[in-house]
């Protein structure tokens, strides 16, 4: 079932009533999309945060009855990529909860690691990040090399290569 910023900070209420220290939790992919107002909803609700942050939420997440479909990674890793140090200072205030920090990741950060799977929801809310944000070129080429992607690297280029292609034809013909 779909989760919209409304229930998504009512299940986080929920997680931070449980919490016995502050933590800082940052919101990717769908979840970061929809506290963005980037879409109405998620499928599922995923962060990435400081490692004894992750642990903290996940250790309380396994005491809450909530039937969410829930992955947090640690230290700036989400799906396959590894973001480089900076993912946290570059990650854009949500709201401050009694023990969470919470924030999202920033645009370019949620277009290179959607970059990896890439599938036609990747594509739509790589979009909506490009679109509303008005992200280059440059910009999402120079933070993709700081990405370590785990797997098969060549598909990672090979998805960047056809963003790259789709979204910015037009600054390609101009150039030419």
């Amino acid at each position: 079932m779909p989760l919209d910023e409304s229930r998504l900070m009512e299940f986080l209420e929920v997680v931070d009533a449980g919490l016995r220290r502050r933590i800082v939790l940052v919101a990717v992919g769908g979840t970061a999309m929809t506290l963005l107002d980037l879409k109405p909803s998620t499928l599922d609700v995923d962060f990435t945060a400081p490692a004894e942050d992750a642990d903290a939420f996940t250790e309380t997440l396994r005491t809450l009855p909530h039937g969410f479909k829930v992955d947090c990674w640690k230290d700036g890793a989400v799906f396959s990529q590894f973001l480089p140090s900076d993912y946290l200072e570059r990650s854009l205030p949500i709201r401050h909860l009694r023990h969470i920090d919470l924030r999202a990741l920033h645009p370019v950060d949620i277009v290179v690691t959607k970059i990896g799977r890439l599938d036609e929801r990747d594509i739509q809310d790589i979009t909506a990040c490009i679109r509303t944000f008005r992200l280059t070129k440059d910009v999402i080429l120079e933070r993709a090399r700081q990405v370590t992607y785990v797997g098969r690297e060549a598909n990672y280029k090979a998805n960047l290569r056809h963003v790259i292609g789709r979204f910015f034809r037009e600054e390609k013909r101009r150039a030419g």
